[in-house]
């Protein structure tokens, strides 16, 4: 059944024994996060505050704090099921024969299916504020050197020049009761549609979204792609969509909280310090304001928020949802690939680990390259390959190829591109080197002179042996 709001959302986690609600006061000024931190460390259960000091909306975090959680929000056992229903339809080909066209009509109805749905009305503006006040929302301060409160988990609506929508996630320091900061990086398409725009840019957010929803503002989506469409897929209904009432936008019938508004090209903002995802402060900078012309919100509503810092926490896995369910489609791009793995370290911008099927030399520099020449990944720092039999998920073999396979000058090639805003370890900003890792066997036509040796493996014969005879006395070996 597809979950159609927040609220059915949280039923689904207490049915699956995935949250745990406090009703004790607590302090939105950093008490919320310490303790969401401690428990995200332990890989512990989505949290509702139900009384959160200062307000009278419950606060929701942690709700995608797991890979099973992660899976519950997008309607699948797990994010490899959930990216096998994608690739479906990401791997269509001209189909040949009356049963491969009935087939593929299904998976286009139920693409075309997936389309977001205008709505005349929705619990979204159940009420409306008489004059818009962020002091009314249970808004975080993180870590104790942010710059002030922040929302953390916003879907957030703009249009480019032709009228097409965008949803993204990025970050709103609170300034006043009507104004916070709109923390679009340079690389993102909020910030492409504000580079554009003739003055001032319309922006509508939405808090609280169903889950799939929610996820598909973080996916890195094509331009162009509606980010809508991705979660009518994902949830298996159309995303139903209301007009703003004071912003030519349209949002989620069903989020919890919309603030409308606009930033205007020229008015920028001191924003910052943050502690942010990749476990260190981003340095304080100027960005555009958002002013608020308008808050509506449901009835009795949920503030959903995230705390960002040091991995594993929350975010990492969205990231890792994004991981299995784009892996198909860069598998169309490069059909070599295997799997991938975006370690949680690597807070997925600074690392990927790529294992390959290679059938030429020199194949795994190509996807290097290849790499960094795709959408977001071109921002990866560090990218290692390695055979398609090793396993990329498991970061001790990973680790044991590099340091054993990998001969410095031949293996290692660095290079100079793009890098995330976030990463404060070049030299400049949003630019620097990058690193790539050929950890796989080496052939004689790349210039390897001895023979390569082979792993040490147990034959087939003993193994079988082994299990067959430990199992007669009743004794499973792992």
């Amino acid at each position: 059944m597809p979950i159609d709001d927040l609220r059915h959302f949280i039923e689904v986690l207490k049915e699956a024994g995935e949250l745990t609600e406090v009703d004790a006061e607590v302090d939105p000024d950093l008490e919320v996060s310490e303790i969401t931190d401690r428990v995200s460390k332990a890989r512990g259960p989505a949290l509702l505050f139900r009384n959160p000091k200062g307000s009278t909306m419950p606060i929701l975090i942690n709700q995608f704090g797991s890979m099973k959680r992660m899976s519950l929000a997008l309607g699948g056992e797990d994010l490899d099921a959930v990216a096998g229903r994608l690739s479906q339809v990401l791997e269509m080909q001209v189909p040949q024969g009356l049963v491969a066209k009935v087939r593929a009509l299904g998976k286009l109805r139920n693409l075309a299916g997936s389309a977001p749905k205008m709505v005349s009305s929705g619990p979204c503006q159940e009420v409306v504020m008489d004059e818009p006040d962020l002091d009314r929302l249970p808004i975080l301060k993180t870590w104790p050197g942010d710059g002030g409160p922040f929302i953390t988990l916003p879907v957030i609506f703009t249009k480019d020049p032709d009228g097409r929508r965008n949803a993204g996630m990025y970050r709103l320091q609170k300034f006043d009761s009507r104004t916070t900061g709109m923390h679009w990086h340079v690389h993102k398409d909020g910030a492409e549609n504000f580079r554009n725009a003739a003055g001032r840019l319309e922006a509508a957010v939405a808090i609280g979204t169903d889950p799939a929803t929610t996820y598909a503002a973080t996916a890195p989506l094509p331009k162009g792609i509606d980010e809508m469409m991705l979660a009518g897929f994902l949830k298996g209904s159309p995303v139903e969509m209301v007009k703003c009432r004071t912003v030519d936008m349209e949002v989620p019938a069903t989020a919890e909280i919309v603030l409308e508004g606009y930033v205007e090209k020229g008015e920028l903002r001191r924003e910052g310090p943050f502690g942010d995802h990749t476990g260190y402060y981003s340095l304080a900078g100027d960005y555009p304001v958002f002013h608020l012309s308008c808050i509506t919100h449901r009835r009795d509503p949920v503030y959903a928020t995230t705390i960002v810092g040091q991995p594993p926490m929350e975010d990492c896995f969205l990231g890792k949802a994004t991981e299995r369910l784009f892996l198909p489609l860069l598998k169309m791009t490069l059909p070599e690939m295997v799997d991938m793995n975006l370690p949680l370290e690597g807070v997925f911008h600074n690392c990927a680990i790529i294992s390959i099927k290679k059938s030429y030399p020199q194949q795994a520099k190509k996807v290097m390259s290849a790499v960094w020449g795709l959408g977001m990944l071109s921002l990866t720092k560090f990218v290692v390959i390695v055979d398609e039999h090793v396993k990329v998920h498991n970061e001790s073999e990973v680790a044991w190829r590099v340091f054993n396979n990998v001969d410095p000058v031949r293996d290692v090639l660095v290079t100079e591109g793009p890098l995330d805003v976030l990463d404060h370890s070049s030299p400049t900003a949003s630019y620097g080197a990058k690193m790539g890792i050929d950890a796989t066997k080496k052939w004689a036509s790349e210039g390897h002179l001895r023979e390569w040796p082979d792993d040490i493996a147990m034959s087939p014969e003993i193994k079988e042996l082994v299990d067959r005879r430990w199992a007669e006395y009743g004794i499973e070996l792992p």
